[in-house]
């Protein structure tokens, strides 16, 4: 079973920038759509981004585009989440998923530990 491990968070300043790292153990991740969700304190865990296997088609959350993109490296088994611009309000834990090509968290198999991010004002 593929394994992912979520990276990049931490704490950073508003209107600063993080990248998180999603890499996966094996390729199966080279087959598979890749998400991006997150989860604030006391919120259900939300959609952010999507990337479809090809690395040839993405979506943002309406809400985010512009500050958040979504890519990957297949020849490395890794995908991004670059977060510029960042707001309080993306504070959460953010977790990659491997699944479908979807904006749905059932259409995932597998799933990352989360990486936190903390964005102060």
């Amino acid at each position: 079973q593929v394994r992912l491990v979520a990276s990049g968070g931490g704490l950073v300043q508003a209107g600063g920038s993080l990248r998180l790292s999603c890499a996966a153990s094996d390729s199966t991740f080279r087959n598979s759509g890749m998400g991006w969700f997150r989860q604030a304190p006391g919120k259900e865990r939300e959609f952010v981004a999507m990337i479809r296997w090809a690395g040839d088609r993405t979506y943002v959350k309406d809400s985010l585009r512009g500050r958040f993109t979504v890519s990957r490296d297949n020849a490395i088994n890794t995908g991004y989440l670059q977060m510029d611009g960042v707001k309080p309000e993306d504070t959460a834990v953010y977790y990659c998923a491997l699944g479908r090509y979807s904006d749905s968290q059932s259409e995932y198999d597998y799933w990352g530990q989360g990486t936190q991010v903390i964005v102060s004002s």
